[in-house]
């Protein structure tokens, strides 16, 4: 694969990035009556002004402004950062028991206060990023403190991994579900994922050896339990002692997945470790490369034994697979990964890119049509998977092209 191919997907991945998401979440998502950001916008870009104001959507706001600020340097995206932070500080913070609250009214007032282990993991990834931006202390220790209670409350300490959910004060909960759509069980692989994304980004500024058994601890479970040794996909719900639940197939979770266990496995940095990580994500990739891309480019959504039970293409997995692929392609110098990143690119740019109404549709159908009463933003939508897809593609691009040999 010649490098100038690599670099026009660069150029192009840069566009849509400067020219088409900075500007959209840099100006269409601030609340000017009740503080922070807007809960939700229609497709068309009406917003509900009374809307609920989600932890994750703010959570991925913060990361967003904040990670995207260390690539440009621009001052309103510190502005951004900033704004998100104190909104997360002032609104989402239980001052009472600790951690953070899942959803607010669009006023800011708490509504739904439990203690969602997913939650708290993307809260301790948001706060390590601001401090990676502005060395602030006050993040550091929101985050250390968000990591302490989440091991002293949600640490399965006889079976391992986490609890899903829990109480405000902490205390068990019966409905354990992250949303309506889930399975109510005990532990999932979702909530196992990114936790462990953001115990390795709290790691890159606060190593100490605590974190550093529990990332260690996190991988093997992957390794162990969640990856299915037969499929080479991740199961997605367990119940306490590990035992799986569902045989539902997420390929926008595996492709994430293969960079992602990559990634912690390597800023942990234990060689034996990474070995098997690295065999891990590149069987995961090729399965998914086997499965689930269309002849279009595009990631179907959901699959069981069966086959394909959704084949409608949403947003994220379509940016995880960019990454995920370039990543495998990383691995193995096999270019029909490299064929496949750029292929689900140019589906990107066709399809899921909304060309009138900014930022990217939520899904599009089989047919390539999109589903516009999806929102535009919500608590599920943000720019986390879209934005942290293009800052990996073009560091990813400059490694391979700069430091790997390419064929001419």
């Amino acid at each position: 694969m010649a490098v100038d191919t690599l670099q026009a997907l660069n150029e192009r991945v840069l566009r849509e990035l400067n020219e088409g998401l900075l500007p959209f979440w840099q100006t269409q998502v601030i609340d000017y009556q009740n503080g922070g950001f807007i809960g939700r916008m229609a497709n068309d870009r009406t917003i509900d002004r009374r809307a609920v104001k989600g932890l994750i959507l703010n959570t991925r706001l913060l990361w967003t402004y904040s990670a995207l600020y260390r690539y440009a340097h621009e001052d309103s995206l510190k502005t951004l950062a900033n704004r998100a932070f104190d909104y997360l500080v002032d609104k989402f913070i239980d001052p009472d028991h600790g951690g953070v609250y899942w959803f607010l009214d669009a006023q800011g007032n708490p509504v739904d206060v439990k203690k969602k282990i997913y939650g708290q993991a993307f809260a301790l990834y948001a706060l390590a990023e601001f401090y990676r931006m502005t060395e602030d202390k006050k993040a550091l220790d929101l985050a250390c403190r968000i990591f302490d209670l989440v091991e002293e409350h949600a640490l399965d300490r006889k079976n391992g991994g986490y609890f899903e959910t829990l109480e405000r004060n902490w205390s068990e909960t019966e409905d354990l579900r992250l949303s309506p759509v889930d399975m109510n069980e005990k532990k999932s692989m979702n909530t196992h994922l990114h936790l462990l994304e953001g115990y390795t980004n709290l790691y890159r500024v606060w190593k100490t050896k605590q974190l550093e058994q529990k990332i260690a601890d996190l991988l093997k479970l992957f390794l162990v339990h969640v990856i299915n040794q037969d499929t080479f996909h991740f199961n997605l719900f367990f119940d306490e002692v590990w035992t799986p639940k569902s045989s539902r197939i997420s390929f926008g979770h595996d492709i994430e997945g293969s960079w992602l266990l990559l990634e912690a496995a390597t800023v942990l940095g234990q060689a034996e470790l990474i070995a098997r990580v690295r065999e891990a994500s590149l069987n995961m990739a090729t399965r998914v490369l086997q499965e689930s891309v269309d002849r279009d480019g595009g990631l179907y959504y959901e699959a069981d034994p069966s086959g394909i039970i959704d084949s409608d293409k949403h947003w994220w997995p379509q940016a995880e697979a960019v990454v995920g692929f370039l990543n495998a392609y990383q691995l193995s110098g096999d270019n029909a990964f490299l064929r496949a990143a750029i292929k689900t690119w140019n589906f990107i740019e066709k399809h899921i890119i909304d060309k009138k109404d900014g930022d990217w549709f939520w899904r599009v159908s089989k047919e390539r049509k999109p589903y516009k009463d999806d929102p535009k933003v919500s608590e599920w939508k943000s720019p986390y998977h879209s934005c942290r897809a293009c800052l990996e593609i073009i560091e990813r691009i400059n490694k391979i092209t700069t430091t790997e040999k390419v064929e001419p």
